[in-house]
């Protein structure tokens, strides 16, 4: 329990925290754990503003986005390596439409073309 006065810190929080190395007298960080949960919950409120994640979903979701983006570049690795070529936007829209069923694999294309778009008109 936090003392009195003192507020408990917020779940989630991405503060680094740091610890006595005993001996040494050094202190060291926790290492960080890299997710997406920030991007999923960013989309998440775009999509329904008053609805929250458990942190369990949120690990279910961040796994899940790990595993598609592997099996997006495994694919395009493959048809990379028919052609000899290097990975483009190309063979990722292919895989894209190889690995996702009929809308999603449209919504997603288009999403990624819009993204694509943005980046190289902001350099």
């Amino acid at each position: 329990m936090p003392e009195p006065g003192k507020s408990a810190p917020k779940k989630g929080s991405k503060k680094a925290v740091t610890k006595s190395a005993g001996k040494g007298g050094k202190k060291r960080r926790k290492t960080r754990k890299e997710s997406y949960g920030i991007y999923v919950y960013k989309v998440l409120k775009q999509v329904h503003p008053d609805t929250g994640i458990s942190s369990k979903a949120m690990g279910i979701m961040n796994s899940f986005v790990n595993y598609i983006f592997e099996r997006i570049t495994g694919e395009a690795s493959h048809l990379a390596h028919y052609k000899g070529s290097t990975i483009t936007s190309r063979e990722i829209q292919t895989d894209v439409r190889l690995l996702l069923p009929g809308e999603l694999a449209k919504h997603t294309v288009s999403e990624g073309t819009k993204a694509v778009t943005k980046y190289t008109s902001s350099k």
